[in-house]
């Protein structure tokens, strides 16, 4: 009877070993899922009804519509003038540099942008953006496949936003935008 017991201490030392084996093996793989996926934090608004964004870091402010002043004979895609701490900037409509695509409502919103090249202008929205974030991957994928300023991109819960790239946007020669303040 005295082997007997050593027997079953060693089956149980055995399956224990095997149970904190797999254990452990589950937690690392969990440690390696959760480690934080480096992420593009973005400014996302409607356009219509699709979600377009710009890059956050390309903000600068979000003001009343109200403070542009018209330009009689000015380009179609210019709005008007408005004053930006001491600067005066162009505010554009940003559906029509995108291509015509139409607001869900009137724009009541400018976003001062950082054009990509260190100068301002204003672009109209319908609404103030949200911040949130992209998987940084996603972006970096999508900027390789894109031809254009705008970028397909999809969110972690598989949306869809189109990521506005402004210096393509700006550094394109189709008409004017090239040369907007």
């Amino acid at each position: 009877m005295k082997g007997t017991p050593l027997v079953v201490d060693e089956t149980l030392e055995s399956e224990t070993r095997d149970l904190l084996a797999r254990r452990a093996a589950r937690l690392r793989e969990q440690g390696e899922s959760t480690v934080e996926e480096a992420v593009h934090w973005i400014a996302e608004f409607p356009l219509g009804e699709e979600r377009y964004a710009l890059p956050l870091e390309s903000l600068r402010a979000a003001l009343p519509l109200r403070m542009v002043t018209p330009v009689p004979l000015s380009a179609p895609a210019v709005i008007g003038v408005l004053r930006f701490q001491g600067q005066v900037l162009s505010a554009l409509s940003l559906a029509s540099l995108l291509g015509g695509h139409g607001w869900r409502q009137d724009p009541a919103v400018l976003l001062v942008v950082d054009r990509g090249d260190g100068e301002l202008c204003a672009l109209d929205c319908e609404a103030i953006p949200r911040p949130t974030t992209l998987p940084l991957a996603s972006v970096e994928a999508a900027r390789a496949r894109a031809e254009g300023p705008v970028m397909e991109v999809f969110t972690h819960d598989r949306q869809l936003i189109h990521l506005i790239d402004p210096k393509r946007l700006f550094g394109r020669s189709d008409g004017g935008v090239r040369h907007a303040r």
